[in-house]
């Protein structure tokens, strides 16, 4: 059996993000990177698989430059079996993305596809999905529970919604979006960092894999939230009730 983790390369989450005078991006100068923690949870919950089932291969890959190796060496630390980096213009949307993973996976032939069900950088849930339309086969999308079955030829996953827990089962190949619940990401380990430097890193191309990245939407802007107003306190119970009403007007 073999799964597909595709890791994507954004700011780490402690980092404190700055705006381009023009708003047009981030600031990266003194940013550090690090793999999207949802993706670092779909690597995990591949490599607990492969501790329960003997034969399973987990495949790492990345879109992007010279730049996205460190996340693919991290993903080596973990214990991913090989790493894959497409080379590719590093600001694709959704679309696109799905696309060159779709070009991935017919050369691959991964049973599944184990992805985060998005990224923190833009937040937009949208290339999992996209995924399973593009290659035509079932997807199981905000993942907290997953289980192999059938010696690995089905899958049952379930989901937090706002009426309880929903599971299905599906059969591979599939997608997989993972939710943050599933699992914690192990730390690496020291030796696992220095085995990972001598693992070689295939590299493929776009023309190599027969496709063409173009991205249909293009961010025009980004905007730092307003900042909030200082909150007051209240003595009374008469004064809270007297202050949501004539000056918040919420009653």
């Amino acid at each position: 059996m073999k799964i597909l983790v595709p890791l994507k390369r954004v700011p780490d989450a402690d980092t404190r993000i700055r705006l381009k005078p023009d708003g047009s991006g981030i600031e990266t100068d003194g940013v550090k990177f690090a793999v999207n923690p949802f993706d670092a949870i779909a690597l995990e919950e591949a490599l607990r698989q492969r501790e329960k089932s003997a034969g399973l291969e987990i495949v790492a890959v990345t879109i992007g430059g010279e730049e996205c190796v460190e996340q693919l060496r991290t993903g080596l630390a973990m214990g991913a079996d090989r790493a894959v980096l497409i080379r590719a213009a590093p600001a694709l949307d959704a679309l696109a993305v799905a696309k060159v993973l779709a070009a991935c996976c017919r050369r691959e032939r991964p049973d599944a596809v184990l992805m985060g069900k998005q990224a923190i950088d833009d937040d937009s849930n949208q290339a999992g999905q996209m995924l399973a339309a593009l290659l035509g086969v079932a997807q199981a999308t905000f993942v907290s529970r997953l289980e192999l079955l059938a010696g690995g030829t089905r899958a049952r996953c379930s989901r937090e919604t706002d009426a309880g827990i929903e599971t299905i089962e599906v059969g591979f190949p599939a997608v997989i979006t993972t939710d943050l619940r599933l699992n914690e990401p192990r730390y690496v380990s020291l030796p696992g960092i220095m085995k990972a430097k001598k693992k070689p890193i295939e590299e493929v191309t776009l023309a190599e894999l027969g496709v063409e990245a173009a991205s249909r939407t293009t961010v025009l802007k980004l905007e730092l939230p307003p900042r909030r107003k200082a909150g007051m306190r209240v003595k009374t119970v008469d004064e809270l009730i007297s202050r949501l009403r004539e000056e918040a007007k919420v009653i």
